[in-house]
């Protein structure tokens, strides 16, 4: 790592599967400290795992961060067109005699480990080939590199969530750095891109807190610069136990499909182990003001779908009406994309949209809300719709027909004529509104029935109320 006064930091994730919520927290999380610092996000794709990476998981990754709005400097970087780097590091430490060949067969470590297990001692390489002559084997035998690490001492991590972290040396074995086949494994390849790449700054999860003893061994031997380490607790379930699909813990495209807005998942997440007193709402622009790594929890947060629905609906009531419908309507194109909507059902949600976001809680909310607004023909009747429409409800649709025919069409206008057969007819406001509501809209509930009126129009007004009319 060359010595740079400027934050480092990165995101690096295996393309087996696809971005989730934690991965996608210690996404932001990097990020954030990064732009709060002045410093540079990067990618690496760590796609060494040939079997199981995937072209698609890739594209989920970066589709995923986009859609965040988490966007790195420079070029993803892919490590496994690092190969030849890794390996030649390995050959460096074995030069300095800081690593070494081990012949050990198969057969050999399998029958080790179970000595060990029948002894009750803790399972790990013994060091058999540390100190011996490499002459001992076939010079056509098979052999992995390892690393020569401490056997006495300690080894600290100076973590900035987790404190000072120690391991004792002798329960750190010597553990491979390249494969039988010439292939770096991971511990290898992750310090020599970190330091490659000029990382300053590595967060993540707590699942690698083991990992960066290990990794430190690699670092120690090549005289290379320490990253500063945080590494973050894992997400629960709100009940505490380990997050799974039940809880939330899906891809992040996922909550892109439920209808969840950018600006919202990146509050919540940001929530989720990290605290500014006792700020819930913190837009994105005040977290990279705020953001420090010392705020970040050493309890492991649970996730929690009532806080992050509550949260979309807070940052959909804020946003401008045209910004909302132009984000409802990009967001039925992805989820509906057979759908089309004309310039006109275009208009209709951007003037109906201060009464349509006020109950919605996600996009999807709002696209149920809004249907009736780019529906095509009569539309469909919910079962409460159905119950409205009843004979009766029928007949007041026809005795407004040429009351509406005649009224001037904007909300009081409306509303005074509709008044006025209610009480005429002996009814209550609701008894007219209520079936009128079901006509138009095709359900039980709505935005403000004289506003739908008025931004339906006259024509399509009187049409889909003729359509249902006695």
């Amino acid at each position: 790592m060359a010595e740079n006064s400027t934050p480092v930091l990165r995101f690096a994730p295996s393309p087996t599967g696809y971005l989730h919520i934690g991965g996608a927290r210690t996404a932001l999380f990097n990020w954030l400290y990064a732009r709060h610092a002045g410093g540079r996000f990067l990618l690496r794709i760590e796609d060494t795992d040939r079997e199981r990476s995937t072209p698609e998981a890739v594209q989920a990754i970066l589709t995923g961060l986009d859609w965040l709005g988490l966007h790195w400097d420079g070029e993803p970087v892919f490590q496994f067109s690092r190969l030849e780097r890794h390996r030649e590091i390995a050959e460096t430490l074995l030069r300095q005699g800081r690593a070494y060949r081990c012949y050990a067969t198969a057969e050999e470590l399998t029958a080790m480990r179970a000595e060990q297990r029948a002894a009750g001692r803790p399972q790990r390489y013994d060091g058999r080939w540390r100190d011996r002559d490499p002459g001992d084997a076939a010079k056509v035998a098979p052999f992995v590199v390892r690393i020569k690490a401490a056997q006495s001492g300690e080894t600290v991590i100076e973590d900035v969530v987790q404190g000072l972290v120690r391991y004792a040396n002798a329960q750190l074995d010597d553990m491979v750095l390249l494969r039988s086949d010439g292939t770096p494994t991971y511990m290898l390849a992750v310090v020599v891109d970190d330091f490659d790449m000029g990382v300053t700054h590595v967060i993540r999860g707590d699942d690698h807190l083991n990992n960066a003893a290990r990794q430190l061994q690699i670092i120690e031997a090549m005289g290379w610069p320490k990253p500063i380490y945080g590494h973050v607790p894992l997400i629960h379930g709100p009940d505490g136990t380990k997050l799974s699909k039940r809880h939330g813990a899906l891809a992040i495209g996922a909550y892109r499909d439920m209808g969840y807005l950018p600006e919202a998942m990146r509050n919540y997440l940001l929530r989720l182990g990290w605290s500014h007193g006792n700020d819930e709402i913190i837009p994105t622009s005040q977290a990279i003001a705020w953001f420090d790594l010392g705020n970040i929890g050493r309890s492991p947060a649970r996730f929690d779908f009532k806080k992050l629905d509550s949260l979309n609906a807070h940052y959909m009531r804020e946003m401008d009406d045209a910004a909302l419908a132009d984000t409802l309507v990009a967001f039925l194109a992805h989820t509906q994309p057979a759908r089309f909507l004309d310039a006109a059902a275009r208009t209709r949600i951007a003037a109906a949209m201060p009464g349509l976001k006020e109950r919605a809680k996600t996009l999807v909310d709002l696209a149920e809300a809004a249907a009736f607004l780019y529906a095509e023909g009569k539309p469909e009747l919910d079962a409460q719709a159905e119950m409205l429409l009843s004979p009766d409800g029928r007949l007041i649709l026809a005795e407004l027909l040429p009351v509406l025919q005649r009224s001037e069409w904007e909300p009081d206008a409306l509303e005074t004529q509709i008044r006025a057969l209610a009480d005429a007819t002996g009814r209550k406001l609701g008894q007219v509104a209520q079936p009128l509501r079901a006509a138009l809209t095709g359900k039980g509930t709505s935005p403000p029935i004289f506003q739908v009126m008025a931004v339906l129009g006259r024509e399509e007004t009187i049409e889909r109320i003729r359509s249902f009319a006695a």
